[in-house]
């Protein structure tokens, strides 16, 4: 029997796999421009989105009031302690997010995500009730003990494909990007009419609703749950390429809260009051997405996501040095909203690839415990950037915070320039709607 040969149409439009196999695992090389997201894969991506935005909501809802009205309360005067209650959420959640993402991967991400939310539900009704600096820290504090990040982008990586988990990431990644843009906005305003107070019941009201969209919207977890070994984390440490992004996601997030101790009082001193800078939020911030999507998405699929990975991280630092340089003169508020602009097209794309980076480097059957130390890492990063950034602000001036931003954006960069960009694995993660075969 003679085999058909196919025509040069078949030949140009069937796609190809190219298959190279490691020791440890496969990887797939896909002609594919786009792989689109099952229902599931979707459903699971922006409920676990909404989650992260509610419970961000809740650190960056303050961010820009947060040391103007503090500075009202018994012991608001050192602009040290102002750092250490906007930072100490950070701390509370490093310390955390270890022991939580240790215990998703033993006892299932969504009992581990509620339990979390309840914890940071209470935490803002504490903060909610403080009468003086020493309680809003404390509150603060309890909020961050709710440390679910883990848990919740575990759960998310257990439910898409390698193909697909840049994008699920990102819709992550732009939902903290559109919160902390609308905080940015609306936090005067409502500030205005409720106060300090009031920002943190609504962060309470909104952590509790978290909870229905976990148990009501999110998937199921996957039905190989009950096979998942328990994560080793000394595996996770030695991991050289998990830790670069470790340090980087350190970085990225001391940076972005040391900013915000100095970033308002420089726009007062443009001229603009602090009632009116969503003004200069809202149109930077919407503007970094629509550099987001025409750069992350087609570059990646091009094989240039380390490029555009290092460029983020120089770009960043760049801002640095033109916040410093702004700062020793009256500061423009032109020259303000040009870097900030720049900041955010950084800052999302980073924000959206370092975490989907993290879970396709990440061991399959440590994948919680991975990322637990991914979210350590960031948390930690929150509480140095409140805590550094405000004792630079009050020993140093707003100068210092920014130097000190721009050499850590070096150092950052300096230690991902070996980074490779991760590979696709051919089958370590679960069907969107079937348990992993390599549970």
């Amino acid at each position: 029997m003679t085999r058909r040969r196919p025509n040069d149409r078949q030949c140009r439009l069937a796609p190809v796999h190219r298959v190279s196999h490691t020791p440890t695992q496969a990887t797939v090389h896909s002609t594919d421009d786009d792989v689109p997201m099952t229902p599931t894969e979707l459903r699971s991506s922006l409920s676990l989105s909404l989650i992260f935005a509610m419970r961000m909501l809740g650190l960056f809802l303050v961010l820009p009031v947060f040391a103007l009205e503090a500075a009202g309360l018994p012991g608001g005067d050192d602009p040290a302690r102002i750092g250490l209650a906007m930072g100490i959420y950070g701390l509370t959640q490093g310390l955390l997010q270890i022991p939580f993402g240790m215990a998703s991967d033993r006892f299932g991400r969504k009992p581990v995500i509620v339990f979390g939310l309840v914890v940071f539900a209470m935490g803002s009704f504490l903060a909610m009730s403080a009468t003086t600096l020493t309680e809003l820290t404390l509150g603060r504090a309890i909020q961050g003990a709710g440390a679910i990040s883990a848990a919740v982008t575990a759960l998310l990586a257990d439910q898409t494909r390698d193909e697909v988990r840049t994008k699920a990431m990102t819709l992550v990644g732009v939902s903290i990007g559109f919160v902390f843009a609308l905080s940015l906005i609306i936090a005067p305003l409502l500030n205005t009419y409720i106060g300090l107070p009031g920002l943190f019941a609504l962060t309470g009201v909104m952590a509790l609703l978290g909870i229905a969209v976990v148990l009501k919207l999110t998937p199921p977890e996957s039905s190989g749950f009950e096979a998942r070994q328990k994560g080793r984390l000394a595996l996770v440490l030695r991991d050289a390429p998990l830790m670069r992004l470790n340090l980087g996601v350190f970085v990225l997030h001391a940076v972005q809260l040391a900013m915000w101790v100095a970033i308002p009082a420089m726009l007062v001193q443009a001229g603009l009051g602090k009632d009116h800078h969503w003004q200069v939020y809202l149109p930077t911030v919407v503007a970094s997405f629509f550099v987001l999507r025409a750069t992350l998405y087609p570059l990646e699929r091009r094989g240039y996501l380390r490029a555009v990975f290092l460029c983020s991280v120089g770009l960043i630092g760049l801002v640095q040095l033109g916040l410093l340089w702004a700062g020793s003169q009256a500061p423009s508020l032109t020259v303000l909203a040009w870097l900030l602009f720049a900041f955010f097209c950084g800052f999302n794309i980073l924000e959206s690839c370092q975490p989907s980076m993290a879970s396709r480097v990440a061991p399959l059957h440590a994948r919680g415990t991975a990322l637990g130390v991914f979210n350590t890492l960031q948390s930690l990063g929150f509480f140095v950037g409140g805590a550094l950034g405000g004792w630079l602000v009050r020993t140093q001036g707003a100068q210092a915070v920014f130097a000190t931003c721009a050499a850590l954006m070096a150092l950052w960069l300096a230690a991902a320039w070996p980074m490779r960009a991760p590979a696709r694995r051919a089958s370590g993660n679960p069907s969107p709607t079937h348990g992993s075969a390599a549970r």
